[in-house]
């Protein structure tokens, strides 16, 4: 939604159908099933390869897939933890050196840039509450915290009752 807002060509990746339309709607050009196409399908859709690649999943497979679907010079940003098994993932060092690409890790939004979001949230630019998925009381917080790690929410869960 940020990206888009920001004047980027979004192109989302996932393998769920209601969350590739859940982007589309939130602003992505393109919706990519990584079970039927994944990189090929981001290169195509992207006339060769992204520019910037983003993996906020945290997989190995997925962010080796970020850095293959990049375009020379691109570069992939990393977005929080990568845990468990994925702690150590495989990076695709050959493209990483053919396409001279750049690699970044992030643990999320630097606080420097609130204002702007938040100036974009007030004007209307952005609408966060296109990204809640369901509203839950805090005594239900921690099955939602557990049903994380099985993908099966679309959108966030907000805590709305105390």
């Amino acid at each position: 939604m940020i990206a888009a807002a920001a004047g980027a060509r979004v192109v989302a990746v996932d393998i769920d159908r209601e969350k590739l339309g859940r982007a589309r709607r939130m602003g992505a050009e393109a919706a990519v099933d990584a079970r039927s196409g994944g990189v090929e399908a981001v290169l195509d859709a992207t006339g060769g390869g992204a520019h910037v690649s983003l993996d906020a999943l945290g997989s190995g497979t997925t962010a080796a897939a970020s850095v293959e679907s990049l375009r020379k010079r691109g570069r992939h940003v990393q977005v929080g933890l990568m845990l468990g098994r994925d702690r150590v993932a495989p990076v695709p060092m050959a493209r990483v050196i053919s396409h001279e690409l750049t690699l970044h890790g992030v643990h999320g939004m630097a606080v420097r840039h609130y204002p702007e979001l938040l100036g974009a949230v007030a004007a209307g630019i952005v609408d966060p509450s296109l990204l809640v998925g369901a509203t839950v009381p805090l005594e239900d917080a921690g099955a939602e915290l557990a049903a994380m790690g099985t993908f099966s929410r679309t959108g966030a869960t907000v805590i709305t009752s105390f």
